[in-house]
């Protein structure tokens, strides 16, 4: 299988531990990852709440891109934004007014037949969950994992196309192919204030508490995730919130294809986890020492 690879500007900065483990786990299922020649920022949070057409156009400029990095019809993006950002922007260029600005912008003709895939999609679609469980050399057995969509891998289901978009299985269907167990509980697509990181801290302290919290108390050993935003928050700021709240949380926070290579057999060391901010030592040492 070979996929076009759109990383977005977090993969490659503050992520890329989320890109390492996608490129070694797409490497270990025999998946081929061309990333987009050239590509540029999808204009994610800030650019729909700056210009509309900008907004459009970034992507469409990415999905335009595709055509120069060969004969490929599927993107592969990983970041939920990303992601998000180009599914809607394959809904509203179905307008043909407001595609025929964005090709004056893009300088590009549009193509209208690529299809847009989270690595989730590709790992369990594309691949298929089953050819992923007959790779499994190190089982997840006894772990229990909290599996972490937030907003955008889902909703809107509208623009996503999921029918399952409040409370989606496919993560924990994966989990249980790796021998790990995910888990049910109730914030599985609660949001965690995203970037509002940035100005409004207080209501992402406020609403990532809920999240580990719920985690917590449904006995989750970790919280798997799939946006790098979601990990930043959940991740990055569990010293202040128990710090805030008194609270003593100490969650390992993964991206999902952080978990499937450890169970495919990848290293940690070779997957990024030693650069998470919550401490993963100990589950390492139980699990896969570096």
């Amino acid at each position: 299988m070979k996929l076009a690879y759109y990383p977005g500007c977090s993969l490659h900065s503050s992520s890329v531990e989320y890109d390492i483990s996608t490129r070694k786990v797409c490497g270990a299922l025999g998946i081929e990852l061309v990333e987009v020649k050239d590509w540029i920022c999808c204009g994610s949070s800030p650019a729909h709440q700056y210009d509309d057409l900008m907004s459009v156009a970034l992507p469409a400029k990415n999905l335009a891109l595709v055509r120069e990095t060969g004969d490929l019809k599927e993107i592969c993006a990983p970041c939920a934004s990303c992601y998000s950002r180009l599914k809607v922007t394959q809904q509203r260029l179905e307008d043909e007014d407001l595609r025929k600005d964005v090709e004056t912008v893009i300088d590009s003709a549009y193509p209208e037949d690529i299809e847009v895939l989270h690595i989730l999609d590709v790992i369990t679609e594309k691949t298929g969950i089953d050819a992923v469980s007959e790779k499994v050399v190190k089982n997840l057995s006894g772990l229990k994992v909290a599996c972490y969509y937030g907003c955008l891998m889902t909703r809107p289901p509208k623009v996503t196309g999921k029918k399952r978009f409040e409370n989606p299985t496919q993560m924990e269907m994966l989990m249980d192919a790796l021998g790990a167990e995910g888990i049910d509980w109730n914030m599985k697509t609660f949001c965690c204030g995203a970037a509002f990181a940035l100005t409004q801290t207080d209501v992402v302290l406020e609403l990532t508490k809920k999240i580990l919290a719920d985690a917590e108390s449904a006995g989750a050993d970790v919280i798997s995730v799939g946006c790098p935003l979601c990990h930043a928050n959940l991740d990055g700021r569990q010293g202040q919130i128990n710090k805030k709240f008194d609270t003593d949380f100490h969650i390992p926070i993964f991206y999902f294809t952080e978990l499937v290579g450890l169970a495919l057999g990848i290293e940690a060391k070779n997957l990024g986890i030693l650069k998470h901010i919550t401490d993963v030592k100990q589950f390492l040492n139980e699990r896969a020492p570096v």
